[in-house]
């Protein structure tokens, strides 16, 4: 269902994807499958082809969401590099719109940061 629902949003697929989606489909629903893998020019049954390969790199995030809070309130998400360290993940955070808002005419007495998680901000 996550393909199908990207694929909706894309403009054009390429064939190997379509391909690939089909072959993964045939366990499934195998009389569907075969159909498409005949209207994709394919000779024969879809049940002959081998399993498709995967690169296992492409299936590692390189970036993470995380929370930040103020005060123990959630004042946004952001999104960062995966193995941003905990005072990166602080500079990086003191400069949201939203933290520099929520910090307006406060004092910063302790920042947490939790690589890849959280950044958590008491002021006072």
């Amino acid at each position: 269902m996550i393909f199908i629902n990207d694929a909706y949003k894309a403009d054009t697929l390429p064939r190997e994807a379509m391909e690939n989606f089909v072959q993964l489909l045939s366990p499934l629903a195998p009389h569907m499958a075969e159909e498409l893998w005949s209207r994709l020019g394919h000779e024969g049954g879809i049940s002959y082809v081998a399993w498709p390969e995967y690169d296992e790199s492409m299936t590692v995030d390189a970036e993470v969401e995380i929370v930040v809070q103020v005060n123990g309130k959630i004042v946004t998400r952001a999104t960062i590099a995966k193995d941003l360290d905990a005072q990166g993940m602080q500079d990086f955070t003191m400069e949201l719109a939203p933290v520099k808002q929520a910090l307006e005419g406060k004092t910063i007495r302790k920042v947490i940061a939790v690589p890849g998680k959280l950044v958590n901000i008491v002021a006072g």
